[in-house]
């Protein structure tokens, strides 16, 4: 019987994830426009046989600009370029449905998967924040519960749209002057509340049908979302208690909304601080840590937390009357995440700044890598997740530490592939998924 095998994504943020990284000596503060930096990134995510990478994006310039590099390339237009650099990394971008139309986007991804030969990825987000609502004419952001409904109506278009065209409608028969059968081709002529959609998209179908699904809210509307959607799940989980609930709840969802429970992946974020002995890995943890600029940790979570700026107290405790989950709008899973953490382990908010910096609430571990693979093991093998999405906080050396160093580990105790298979298989394939049948063909095994 195979052994069931860990599945990596690496998720690339400028110099790394931690806030402080690009103050450190070796960092280039100016990586996050660079190509070569990105395609050096991506090789070396695939010379440690991950299935994919990611990009995070917003519709908005994210924090101030003082606090760390700010700003960053279009995803789906640096993927497309990182295609052409790698073979085998599945790529994911990140895009929005509530700044976006389904056309335009179902055609930019569909292209992506074209010209990767069938890696592409959506990390399908609703978008939170009345900034990036008043880059699109918005007074305010749209409810919670209106960008989930709006989401779930785009996604619905978006595959209408992909099985626009049937996978033998080119004919390409030249004798017959015939290119394509019309009657393979299937506008969505869609009219819904908050989309009109008429004609067939202008792209033919891609190699994996539809780009890999991913999804990272966790709230109750991410939850019912991810499970009727989703094929991998993005997570911030502190504990593996928490993990295992999560888990399981997900994949009950997913079962209740009539899929197969192993067509979802659960990858939690770790931030590995890695060190040749585990002082050593503390050591370049305190380094980061005293890195940081106070200020703009305080700032940031006065704006998460709904507080007026001024109200926190650097060594002090968060106060006690914070709303709750159901008063907020925006990121109600990350809010739930930082508060809960905060209380758990009655940190300052000093103490939650030095928690936060490196991952934004995502489990933050520092160690050898044995103690990273072991954590890795641990979280994989008792019902918490199904890979991970790694979160270097230091770019290029945190990738180039977990590569070299913690892959061996991990490949060893035989719980990641030591090469890519051959031939090149697609993104869906990588992480165990069917490709799905057009909806317009009528499987002949159910007639």
């Amino acid at each position: 019987m195979t052994r069931r095998q860990l599945h990596l994504n690496a998720f690339l943020m400028n110099t790394g994830h931690h806030e402080a990284s690009w103050r450190l000596p070796e960092s280039d503060p100016y990586a996050h426009v660079d190509l070569a930096h990105y395609v050096r990134l991506a090789r070396t995510a695939e010379r440690g046989t991950f299935d994919s990478l990611f990009l995070a994006d917003g519709p908005q310039l994210w924090s101030s600009v003082g606090q760390r590099p700010a700003g960053a390339l279009e995803p789906i237009t640096l993927l497309t370029a990182l295609a052409t650099a790698t073979e085998h990394i599945g790529l994911i971008a990140t895009a929005s449905t509530s700044y976006n139309s389904p056309y335009n986007l179902a055609r930019k991804f569909a292209t992506l998967d074209h010209l990767s030969g069938g890696r592409a990825g959506w990390n399908i987000v609703t978008t939170a924040g009345a900034e990036a609502a008043r880059n699109f004419g918005l007074d305010a952001e749209p409810a919670h519960a209106q960008r989930y409904a709006r989401a779930a109506e785009f996604l619905d278009v978006a595959l209408k749209l992909w099985d626009s065209w049937e996978d033998d409608a080119i004919v390409a028969d030249k004798a017959a002057g015939v290119w394509g059968d019309d009657a393979k081709i299937h506008p969505p002529r869609h009219q819904g509340r908050y989309f009109s959609v008429e004609g067939a998209l202008n792209v033919p179908r891609t190699p994996q049908g539809y780009p890999l699904l991913v999804q990272a809210g966790s709230s109750e509307d991410g939850r019912r979302f991810a499970a009727r959607y989703a094929e991998a799940v993005f997570t911030a989980q502190q504990t593996v208690e928490d993990a295992r609930a999560f888990y399981a709840d997900l994949k009950a969802r997913t079962v209740a909304a009539g899929r197969d429970a192993d067509h979802i992946k659960v990858l939690p974020g770790i931030v590995p601080v890695i060190g040749s002995t585990e002082a050593e890995a503390r050591a370049n943890e305190r380094v980061l840590e005293d890195h940081i600029v106070h200020a703009h940790g305080v700032n940031h979570l006065e704006r998460l937390l709904r507080l007026d700026a001024g109200t926190l107290e650097l060594d002090g405790p968060l106060p006690a009357d914070l709303p709750p989950e159901s008063a907020i709008e925006g990121a109600k899973s990350r809010y739930t995440l930082v508060v809960g953490l905060a209380r758990r382990e009655r940190l300052t908010v000093r103490q939650l700044i030095g928690r936060l910096g490196g991952g934004r609430g995502h489990l933050t571990f520092a160690g050898t890598p044995e103690q990273v693979a072991d954590t890795i093991q641990l979280w994989f093998e008792s019902g918490a997740a199904d890979g991970f999405n790694v979160m270097p906080p230091v770019l290029p050396s945190g990738l180039d530490a977990f590569v070299d160093h913690v892959v061996p580990v991990l490949r060893a105790r035989g719980l990641l592939r030591t090469g890519y298979d051959s031939p090149r298989r697609t993104l869906r394939e990588r992480y165990g998924l069917p490709r799905p049948a057009n909806q317009h063909v009528i499987d002949p095994a159910l007639v």
